[in-house]
């Protein structure tokens, strides 16, 4: 591998945990496009992508829902890079008649302005009942009342030739509640993450396809107390317009059922993304218990840990006994994967110098 090959990297920045950066409309994307111009190669999920009507497209960044991110992470996929997926609309039959049509209108938008392949679109047979919860850390959480009504839905989109899937449900209004006050002043947890991870994991296991969600919600009235970080969630009538972009070039995902897979496919696809070829890790210093983590950290893979970017838990490297790098702020990771891309020993940049350990 020469100097300058692109160093695959994940960025792991859990959703409903309230991360300072990454916690709220799309704030983590200025730190995604940094690491992946240092990288060359950066793998991340739609958490840090969406921005509700905003958006960034860049083919060193690679969009893989939480499930398959953590499967990849495992050894378990490789990722196909794609020109362009055909997007499979499933819509909750609770949303309203006036809000679906919006929704409607999003894909139509995106299909005239931005040339994606959308279609076909298919109503659940019944409502999904999504409800919010908290666990008693803070972190948002959700359940669903019907499940099966969309997997019944996402198979019938996948029959009928889609390769990716964008689900909009139909999730309770909220706005009236001290949460939504404090999440829209920037000081609190985005209360539908965690059911949103909860609906698009379930369809990712079920279906093997790369899913996202968007939650449908009505219009808020307006803040002149808003937070620039949740601002992106307040600028049309829908979330969706970032999903579909997402997904409109989210990596296939392999299955691999043994070691040897990976390199017995590297023919058939020189740019397949092997989970061997995993370079680092970069996540929030108090958010390393999730299960791409420790895959990584048992594979040895370098982990990064930004400690700029607090969060409610304290799941730290020292808890955990894990071996990190430490960075300040994602600009500092950044440094770090630079020095890791070009072969440099990080502890060479680094005063004072440690000594040399005899055996």
């Amino acid at each position: 591998m020469t100097p300058c090959a692109p160093l695959p990297t994940l960025l792991l920045i859990p959703t409903g945990i309230g991360c300072q950066i990454g916690g709220f409309a799309g704030d983590g994307l200025p730190a995604a496009r940094l690491l992946a111009a240092a990288s060359g190669c950066l793998i991340t999920h739609p958490n840090v992508m969406n921005g509700a009507a905003l958006y960034w497209s860049d083919p060193r960044l690679h969009y893989v829902e939480g499930w398959a991110l953590d499967r990849f992470a495992s050894g378990a996929l490789a990722l196909a890079p794609v020109r362009q997926q055909r997007l499979g609309l499933l819509l909750d039959a609770a949303i309203e008649p006036e809000l679906q049509l919006r929704h409607l209108q999003v894909a139509e938008a995106c299909r005239a302005t931005l040339g994606l392949s959308i279609g076909p679109v298919v109503t659940t047979d019944q409502a999904v009942g999504v409800s919010l919860s908290r666990g008693p850390s803070g972190v948002s959480w959700g359940q669903l009342d019907a499940p099966d009504t969309l997997l019944r839905a996402a198979e019938r989109l996948r029959s009928e030739g889609a390769t990716a899937i964008a689900v909009v449900t139909r999730f309770p209004e909220d706005a009236g509640s001290d949460a939504l006050q404090a999440y829209r002043q920037g000081d609190g947890v985005d209360a539908l993450a965690g059911a949103e991870a909860l609906i698009s994991h379930l369809l990712g296991r079920h279906l093997g396809l790369p899913c996202a969600h968007a939650p449908a919600l009505l219009p808020l009235p307006l803040d002149p107390g808003l937070d620039g970080r949740a601002a992106a969630e307040e600028l049309g009538h829908t979330f969706l317009a970032c999903v579909l972009v997402g997904l409109s070039r989210a990596p296939d995902l392999v299955e691999l059922f043994s070691a040897d897979d990976a390199a017995a496919a590297a023919p058939l696809q020189a740019d397949l993304l092997h989970p061997s070829q995993i370079g680092a890790v970069v996540a929030p210093a108090g958010a390393l218990g999730g299960q791409a983590v420790l895959s990584c950290a048992e594979r040895g893979i370098p982990l990064i840990a930004v400690e700029g970017n607090p969060c409610l838990l304290a799941i730290t490297a020292e808890a955990l006994g894990l071996k990190a790098l430490k960075a300040a702020s994602y600009a500092e990771a950044a440094g770090v994967l630079l020095a890791l891309r070009e072969g440099i020993a990080v502890e060479a940049l680094e005063r004072p110098l440690p000594p040399l350990r005899p055996l």
